[in-house]
């Protein structure tokens, strides 16, 4: 090793031989003189005086990061047994020996080996002996010695947690703490400025700065907007030994995003919007959207929009999407066309969430100008009013108006309006409805007792549009009428004993009314006329709508009469008074004293003669014989009406009905006057209907149960239901409404005319083969009266 190394161990073992207190170990290559040491021990007293060690040494100090070829010169150890003759053997254990550091074994003298880097290990600890060579004994106890890395500036600064990603609202004061960054220096802090960090910042002036110390992060400009420029990129630099030159530095990248405040109000873009709506669009259905446009985002550009003015603020809403922030305007309530066209309406849109260090900035709302148009369509009928309730006593005539059901067209074309029933709600056809007027009348006979309730829905269709159909619900009421007399609930049957005393009760018996006087039921009793100078039984009204049967004679006895009937009348208290008889059968039984009953069969009676075996065999004999002879004249007659059967070809299958009454064109004035179908009036003003004097037709007029109030107060539509009803009832009437098609006849037809007025010949001279050409038609009535193609088979 050089010299100026020799001497700088030598300076550096002195200093530590004074810290050390005179103690034996010395820093350096170089070993301490025995005299020297002795010298300065020589000052003090011998009581005091230490016993002197051999070693001689102290702790090493060696800079890292060497990057010279040859090894690295660290320290000497030497022993006061060592004479120079080479007798004394060192040798170093421990922490890197023989790897990092090694030790001449004669000189003492220890190197380094491997380049030495303080940031990985900071010391070494390793232990020294001295043996004799020749022997192998130790001649000094083992020593502990330290070999420390003295350090260089060699370590960057690092920020460990960089990138870095911060937020700071926007418009804030200068001064507001963003982030704080911290590097880290792997140096050591102790020695030097090697790890003295200075902060200092690259990019993002003049928006922020950093604290050179603290590495904090401060806004540095007023009033940043985020709409105008939201994130910023900032570099920040740490560099060691204190930011002087030539010391090492590291940046790192703080990504800062300005977070959003409510500073900017809601503006419209449009100061006027223009929508139109159908008047059929029902009740919340969305008209249009409105949009208050607000630069913030988030909480801070949400809106409320409210209909602050016009008149359509009862005609239509408003409600905000809270997703896009954008005004619904939907209908409130049904629209007309025909009673208003159009609506104007004044929508404001305002944040409801704000700061007060901003208000100076607002106002936070805006208005805006809404035009509404009606646009007309096709309505179905509207009906006035929208339900009807009608009560009807249950004794009204058929074909009776019972209400008048109106309904309009609500559009400016006013159509015409056809009326109906709805069949589904009036499966009995109780009811018709007129088709023009709109007139409700009944149809069939009503019957409080079958129904009392009849819910109609009566329909109004547009003649120009069928497609466009109103309905209205119609609610009737049958109301009672005193048309049901009392009867008993039961059968009644009573019994009588035959040692029954006058006045003695046996039965009680009630009476009920389908009817339902407003004022309740009350029924009347008493014995039927028939019965009412009865001598074996009266009838005592109980005044609570029950009667009691008492007997009014005793001595009843079995072998005379054993049963009773007696008739009795029950009468109501409506208007008119309706009554019934009911019979009350009473049987005559034998009793006991107390009254129970033994036995109410009457004693059979006996034939005082017997009759003989043969006797009755000649009876039963006399019965067969009649018997026979009946069959037999039944059989006879049987076989004198069956007709001639006809053969199967000559077989109709149609259905031919015979009439007695022949028409005789213009001059028949004997037959049905049409004109009654048109007015029932003139039908009913004849003191007699007209009767045809030839004959006595087999089906009799209908005409004659139409009843007097519907001739008198309806019309034809009165006196055709009634004659519907009554052809319904009647299974032997012919249909009234049925419908007959036949070919047509006349000029332009195939057939020619028909009629025998204009022939001048006779049947017999008539030809029918033209029948043929007449088509499948007239195929039965060609094989009928056709002449023959060929000679009839035989068989």
């Amino acid at each position: 090793m050089s010299n100026a190394k020799n001497w700088l161990g030598l300076g550096m073992s002195l200093y530590f031989w004074g810290l050390m207190d005179l103690t034996t170990t010395v820093l350096s290559g170089t070993p301490t003189p025995q005299g020297e040491l002795e010298a300065l021990l020589s000052d003090k007293p011998q009581s005091h005086q230490r016993s002197k060690r051999s070693w001689v040494w102290n702790q090493f100090f060696v800079l890292e990061e060497y990057t010279g070829t040859d090894p690295l010169y660290v320290g000497k150890l030497h022993s006061d047994m060592d004479r120079g003759d080479g007798s004394i053997k060192y040798i170093l254990s421990g922490e890197g020996a023989g790897i990092v550091f090694t030790i001449d074994d004669t000189t003492g003298d220890i190197h380094a080996i491997q380049r030495l880097d303080r940031e990985e290990r900071a010391q070494y600890t390793l232990r020294a002996q001295a043996l004799d060579r020749r022997t192998g004994r130790p001649m000094e106890p083992e020593s502990e010695f330290i070999i420390k890395i003295q350090d260089i500036n060699d370590n960057e600064p690092k920020f460990l947690d960089g990138p870095y990603v911060a937020t700071v609202p926007e418009m804030s004061p200068v001064g507001t703490s963003v982030i704080q960054v911290t590097a880290t220096d792997a140096d050591d802090p102790t020695y030097g400025n090697s790890a003295r960090v200075v902060y200092s910042i690259l990019q993002g002036q003049p928006y922020f700065s950093v604290d050179s110390k603290t590495g904090v992060i401060r806004t540095a400009l007023m009033n940043m907007d985020r709409e105008a420029k939201e994130y910023y990129e900032v570099i920040i630099q740490a560099k060691d030994m204190g930011g002087q030159l030539g010391g090492l530095a590291g940046t790192t990248t703080v990504n800062i995003t300005l977070s959003d405040v409510n500073d900017n109000p809601p503006r419209f873009p449009q100061k006027h919007y223009q929508m139109s709506v159908l008047e059929s669009a029902p009740i919340s259905s969305t008209v249009g959207r409105v949009f208050a446009k607000d630069l913030d985002e988030g909480i801070n550009a949400e809106m409320k929009y409210t209909i602050v003015d016009g008149d359509g603020a009862d005609a239509f809403d408003i409600s905000t999407d809270p997703n896009f922030q954008v005004g619904i305007i939907t209908v409130k309530k049904p629209l007309s066309f025909e009673s208003k066209k159009s609506y104007t309406l004044k929508v404001e849109g305002a944040n409801p969430h704000l700061e007060m260090r901003f208000l100076n900035l607002g106002p936070f709302q805006d208005t805006t100008t809404v035009h509404i148009s009606v646009e007309d369509v096709d309505e179905p009928p509207v009906f006035e009013p929208g339900f009807y309730f009608v009560e009807v006593p249950e004794d009204v005539a058929i074909g009776t108006t019972i209400q008048i059901i109106s309904a309009k067209d609500p559009d400016v074309t006013n159509n015409s309006i056809r009326y109906s029933i709805d069949r589904s709600s009036d499966s009995g056809r109780f009811f018709y409805v007129d088709i023009t007027t709109g007139a409700l009348m009944t149809a069939r006979p009503l019957d409080r007792e079958e129904f009392s309730w009849h819910n109609i829905t009566v329909l109004a269709m547009e003649m120009n549009n069928p497609s466009q159909v109103g309905s209205v619900p119609v609610t009737i009421k049958v109301l009672d009428v005193n048309d049901n007399a009392p009867e008993f609930p039961r059968f009644y049957e009573a019994f009588v004993c035959e040692n029954a005393k006058a006045g003695q009760l046996i039965q009680t018996v009630s009476a009920v009314d389908q009817d339902d006087p407003r004022n309740g039921q009350h029924f009347y009793y008493s014995l039927a006329p028939e019965a009412a100078n009865n001598p074996n039984f009266t009838i005592r009204d109980n005044q609570d709508n029950t009667a009691r049967i008492l007997t009014r004679r005793s001595g009843f006895r079995q072998q005379e009469q054993s049963v009773f009937y007696l008739p009795i009348l029950i009468a109501d208290s409506g208007q008119p008074v309706l009554s019934s008889t009911g019979t009350l059968t009473i049987q005559v039984c034998s009793c006991d004293d107390n009254g129970h009953v033994m036995s109410c069969s009457p004693e059979a009676y006996m034939l005082p003669v017997s009759l003989s075996r043969g006797a009755l065999i000649a009876i039963l004999a006399c019965i067969f014989v009649l018997l026979v002879l009946v069959l037999l004249i039944l059989s006879m007659r049987r076989h004198r009406k069956q007709p001639y059967i006809i053969d199967d070809e000559e077989n109709i299958h149609e259905n031919i009905v015979r009439y007695d009454d022949e028409g005789g064109g213009e001059e028949d004035t004997e037959a049905f006057d049409i004109a009654a179908m048109w007015n029932p009036r003139e039908a009913q003003a004849g003191t007699a209907p007209k009767t045809r004097q030839d004959m006595l037709p087999e089906i009799e007029s209908l005409s004659r149960y139409v009843p007097q109030t519907c001739a008198v107060n309806s019309t034809v539509h009165s006196y055709v239901l009634a004659k519907l009803y009554e052809a319904d009832m009647d299974l032997w009437a012919p249909p009234f409404d049925s419908l007959q098609t036949y070919m047509f006849e006349g000029e332009g037809s195939v057939a020619g005319s028909l009629s025998s007025l204009q022939s001048a010949t006779s049947d017999s001279e008539q030809n029918f083969d033209f029948l043929t050409d007449w088509g499948p038609r007239f195929r039965k009535l060609a094989e009928l009266y056709g002449a023959s193609e060929g000679p009839a088979p035989l068989w």
